[in-house]
Formats: C-alpha cells, sequence, structure tokens
C-alpha cells in the first residue's frame, strides 16, 4: 500500500463516510501522526482513584507509550507525573505500584516527593547555591481530571473541559457506579496485561462491534450454554449508537428490559446473590435497584482508550503501529462482597490467562493485522446499517445491534482529530 502524504488532505481522502484505507493500520507515520494528535492531545484515561487509597500510594500508568506515575500525595491530592528524572531522564518507577514517603532516582540519588517536588540531591555543593529546587521538580501532565473516580489526563495545556470531553459517555459511567449499593466501583482486583501484534484501532473498534460475537465467541457461547448470543443478534433489541467525540456504546438495556429478570445480564438469578440484592433494595429501594438490576452494566467504549465491558474495565495502550497492550481488571463493586467474588470468577474465565473471550477477539486482532498489508483490496468497508441508521430521541446516531454504527462514528472522530477539525 502506497503511504500517505502526512497532511490534512490526505486524511480526508484515506478516511470517507463507509471505509477507510488499509494504510491507516500499518503506517508508520501514521501511528507517529495519532500520538500527536490523539493521544498527546485529547483527554486519555490513565487509572482509578481507588489504586492508591492511602498516601504515599502510587501506581505506574500510561498516556500511548509514555509512563505515568498516578501518585497520592501527603495531603490526599492525586497528581499525574512523569515516569523520569528530570535531572538525567533515567527512568524513577520500576515496581507497577508502592507507598513510599519520596521517589528516588537510582541513577544518580535524586529524590521527589510523591507530589512531584524535588526533595534533594546528593553533593549539594557541586550545584551552586542559586539552583532553584522549585524547577527541578518532576515533570506532570499538564491536565488532569476525575470523574467517579475515573482519572484522565491531557498532555494539551489548554482545551476542552474533561465534562465536556466525556460528553454523553457520562450517563454510562453514572449508570456502572450505580450498580454498587454505595454509588462506588473499585478496581482492586489486580491487572493482566494483554499484548498484541495489532493496531490500537482495531481494539477499538471491536470494543462496540455487535457484528462479531456470533461467530468469533460461538465456542464459549455454546460451552456456557449462554443466552448472550441473543444480544447479538439480527433478533436484539440492543442498539449500537455513536455518542458523539469517538464515544461508542453497544446499549443493552432494551434487550435486557424485555427479559425481565434481574441479574440475567449477568448470567445469574437473584437468589444466588441475596446479600448483593438486599444490599441494593436498601440502597435504591425496591423499585429502583429492580431497574438497575435488570438494565445491568454498560457496554460502551470511552475515546481513546477506556472500554467498560460490563464486568471487566479494558484500558488500550498503544505501543507501536503493529503492537498494542490491553490491560484488564475486573470490575469490582464497593459494598458488595459477594457480587464481587462472582465478578472475579467470571473475568477470569472471559479474559484471565485461561479465559475464552479475550483470547478469541486478540487472535482475530493478529489475523486483521496480517491481513491488511496485503496490496488489495486496500480498502476496508464499514457499510453495514447504513442504509437503517437513524437519529435517536437524544440525537445520537443509532444502529441495530449488528450494524456498524460506531465503526463509523469512530473513525469520522479520528478523521476530524487528525485534520484538526475540532478540538481535543
Amino acid at each position: 500500500m502506497t503511504a500517505p502524504a502526512l497532511d490534512r488532505e490526505a486524511y480526508r481522502r484515506l478516511i470517507e463516510d463507509d471505509r477507510v484505507h488499509g494504510s491507516l493500520y500499518t503506517d508508520p507515520a501514521v501511528f507517529d501522526d495519532e500520538l500527536t494528535r490523539i493521544w498527546y492531545r485529547t483527554w486519555v484515561y490513565v487509572g482509578h482513584e481507588s489504586e492508591i487509597p492511602q498516601p504515599g500510594d502510587y501506581v505506574v500508568k500510561s498516556i500511548g507509550p509514555q509512563s505515568i506515575i498516578m501518585s497520592r500525595d501527603r495531603q490526599g491530592a492525586v497528581h499525574l507525573l512523569l515516569n523520569r528524572c528530570s535531572h538525567r531522564g533515567n527512568q524513577i518507577c520500576e515496581a507497577a505500584r508502592g507507598n513510599t514517603g519520596a521517589l528516588r532516582c537510582h541513577y544518580h540519588g535524586w529524590t521527589f516527593g510523591t507530589d512531584g517536588a524535588l526533595l534533594g540531591y546528593p553533593f549539594r555543593q557541586g550545584y551552586g547555591p542559586d539552583t532553584p529546587k522549585s524547577a527541578l521538580g518532576l515533570g506532570r501532565v499538564p491536565r488532569m481530571g476525575s470523574y467517579q473516580g475515573f482519572v484522565f489526563g491531557s498532555f494539551a495545556h489548554a482545551g476542552p473541559s474533561l465534562l465536556e470531553h466525556l460528553g454523553a459517555a457520562r450517563e454510562a459511567i453514572d449508570r456502572l457506579v450505580r450498580l454498587s449499593p454505595l454509588g462506588r466501583v473499585e478496581l482492586t482486583a489486580g491487572w493482566l496485561h494483554h499484548e498484541v501484534r495489532a493496531n490500537w484501532k482495531m481494539l477499538v473498534e471491536n470494543e462496540t462491534d455487535g457484528y462479531h460475537p456470533q461467530f468469533v465467541h460461538s465456542s464459549i457461547f455454546e460451552v456456557g450454554e449462554s443466552h448472550v448470543a441473543e444480544v447479538y443478534s439480527e433478533r436484539s433489541a440492543a442498539t449500537a449508537r455513536d455518542l458523539g467525540g469517538g464515544h461508542t456504546e453497544h446499549d443493552l438495556r432494551a434487550h435486557f428490559r424485555r427479559m425481565d429478570r434481574p441479574l440475567a445480564w449477568f448470567g445469574t438469578t437473584e437468589d444466588r446473590l441475596p446479600d448483593y440484592c438486599r444490599a441494593m433494595r436498601e440502597a435504591y429501594g425496591a423499585e429502583k435497584a429492580r431497574e438497575i438490576l435488570v438494565e445491568g452494566s454498560p457496554h460502551i467504549m470511552v475515546f481513546p482508550n477506556l472500554f467498560i465491558a460490563e464486568i471487566q474495565i479494558f484500558v488500550i495502550q498503544p505501543l507501536a503501529v503493529d503492537r498494542t497492550v490491553q490491560h484488564v481488571t475486573p470490575l469490582q463493586l464497593a459494598g458488595a462482597p459477594d457480587m464481587n467474588r462472582r465478578l472475579l470468577h467470571q473475568a477470569s474465565g472471559s479474559v484471565g490467562p485461561a479465559g475464552f473471550l479475550l483470547a478469541d477477539d486478540s487472535e482475530m486482532y493478529e489475523r486483521n493485522q496480517r491481513g491488511v498489508v496485503a496490496r488489495e483490496p486496500e480498502w476496508l468497508i464499514l457499510r453495514r446499517g447504513l442504509n437503517r441508521e437513524r437519529v435517536d430521541a437524544d440525537g445520537h446516531l443509532a444502529g441495530a445491534a449488528t450494524d456498524e454504527t460506531t465503526q463509523r462514528g469512530i473513525w469520522r472522530h479520528i478523521r476530524a482529530m487528525l485534520t484538526e477539525e475540532v478540538p481535543a
């Protein structure tokens, strides 16, 4: 395939309304552009406040290939710091997480607070009396914001606020946290890291794709005798929805309302989780609790890297044009220990090392990447459901469960960002 000229007109030619050019997944120059114009410009999900509950806690996260330290200082404030010593660039944190009073560089012993401020360095006389410590702290992500405990960062010094960036995706996050009797989710079960030899956009496109599960995941549906296969069929009442801003949703609520059974979305019944259901009724009242337990958890891709997949959270990290890591953790609900045990077990069966679901998807990502380098045909088709796409009551483009409404929405936003037609 011919590498595109990296200008606005080239991207307008390569990203059409119902098809995209294969070079967008394989050209390193396009990947570099995406880092600059998307990942280092928009709001990117970094981590969750529950991962650093105590002063001095830190976890190592990322924004694209950039290593980020998410820390909580002595006063309880959260910081997003660059994992790079301000002296000679040595990486500060090698451990994935910890608790410390100070972050110390192993190269020359420079020491920083968990707020990023320089505390000191050895052999001070070598720097003279006029070296200001205040200017030598760790680099930090210029903007940080948090919504329902989900922490986002942006390398852009100015631009839309986090709430503006989230837009309609906020409502789905609100639906997620109401599954907890205490109105809080916790990401405390630990993380699995799945690396695939594929472009990051293939993962983003797949997360709200309702067309593939009947084929890619047929084995797990058969083994588990699951009704979930019905959700991803032409008979489904679910909706594929473009929420704008690159955010997309596979909204399953209508399908589960039609079933009208609490916890059917989770593949279980109230009598198997009596403590959780009792806590939900006490927190929300019987009628509201039943509504929440019938509708279940959202299935939403928050652009560019946060995927809320009902019972687990995925974080997408691009490393190279053909190399991506998915960081995965089971969802945990504050105040629901019996539900959390089930969430952990079911997540292990779907995305764990011996799980079925993510292994299926990972195989498809890599097959896609190997296939897209072929010279002919040059284009990937995103036309499914275009003829029946509609505008819903909230003004969002919506399609049937198996339609490519979501993929078209993702690519419209990518095109706008690569041509710089929209703010970050």
